[in-house]
Parts: structure tokens; sequence; C-alpha cells
């Protein structure tokens, strides 16, 4: 197996990249990981998948096949597929948009959503309606809008632990005379349990 840890934050550079479609970064993905506080055979549903890269860790963390990726994008559907297939893994690949899907997919215990293209009030609401009693969402984005609507939703669906995370990541680059820090976009990241 490519990634043999239980850890999760798989380097970037062993994922198959393409300059169109988002990646979430190693980092972030550990956070996002750990907010979702997975078990071994649970079940998950990552929203706007990009390239994939949350998915390859939901199968890792949880062991399980019953991870359901949604892209709108063939681009990123193609990429997921092509970076489950390096990693040697199974999962649900959809290409379709996530409000034209999420209602035919099963209860999971946890979804991320890490796009919604404006329209996060209609898929947060969506996303919780698939978890089960005590599954988890995190939310992911870049946007302060998107937070800002998301936490409103997930507060007027009363959810628990609502916990609200911005993440500034540096990482090193070396230069002719040392090492500098490179700044990344901040992350904002909301999680919350289904009760």
């Amino acid at each position: 197996m490519l990634w043999e840890f239980s850890t999760p934050g798989i380097p970037d550079e062993l994922f198959e990249r393409n300059d169109m479609v988002p990646i979430t970064k190693e980092e972030v993905r550990s956070l996002v990981m750990s907010k979702l506080r997975l078990k071994r055979g649970a079940s998950a549903i990552d929203i706007g998948c990009g390239s994939g890269s949350i998915t390859v860790e939901l199968c890792i963390q949880t062991g399980s096949e019953n991870i359901y990726a949604i892209d709108f994008d063939e681009k990123a559907v193609d990429l997921t597929n092509k970076n489950l297939n390096k990693f040697g893994l199974k999962s649900n690949v959809i290409l379709s948009k996530a409000e034209n899907v999420l209602a035919s997919l099963p209860k999971v215990d946890a979804v991320v959503v890490g796009g919604t293209w404006g329209n996060t009030e209609q898929i947060i609401k969506m996303a919780i309606d698939r978890l089960d009693r005590g599954g988890r969402i995190v939310v992911d984005t870049i946007l302060i809008e998107t937070m800002y609507n998301a936490l409103n939703t997930l507060s007027k669906l009363e959810l628990h632990e609502i916990d609200i995370t911005q993440v500034i990541i540096a990482k090193a680059k070396k230069v002719s005379t040392g090492t500098m820090l490179i700044a990344r976009n901040p992350v904002l990241i909301l999680s919350g349990t289904r009760i």
C-alpha cells in the first residue's frame, strides 16, 4: 500500500494532481479527519471531492468501501478515481451536483462538505439529513460567506458541539540564503454533531 500509516495527513506529493482541480492540503486534511471522529467501518460522504484526497483519507481511516464522493466536475471525478486506484482503494464516486444525488444516498456516520458553489444552506441541510444520530459534519472553506451561511444553517438545525477553527499554515521553502515560510490560504473548519 502506498500509505501504510494509520495517521491522516498523506503528503500532498503522493496524490495525482491537476491544476484545474483543487486539493485539500495535508495539514487541513488531518484536522478535518480529527473533527470527524471516525471509527473503523464508518460510512461517509465527501461533497465536492475535488482531487479525492479527503476520499482517500476517509477510506483509509475507516477501512470501509461505504464512502461516497460527489463532484459535478468530470475532471475532479476522474482525478478522484485515479487517486483511489493509486492507493489501492475503492469508493463510490459520483459525477453529479450534490443537491441532485444526496437524497438518494444511504444514511452515514460522517459528511465532509468541501464545496457548495453558493448553495450552502441547501447542501448542508441535505447533508445533515443523510447523517445518522451522533454523526458528524465538517465544512471546510476558504470563503467567509460559505462559513457564515454554514454556521447559520447548523445553528438553525440545532446541531450539538458546533466548533469553528481557523487554520493558517505556512510551509518551509529553501531559498539561496536559508529557509523561509510560505503562507497558504487561511482555511475555516466548521464541525458539529447531529443529535
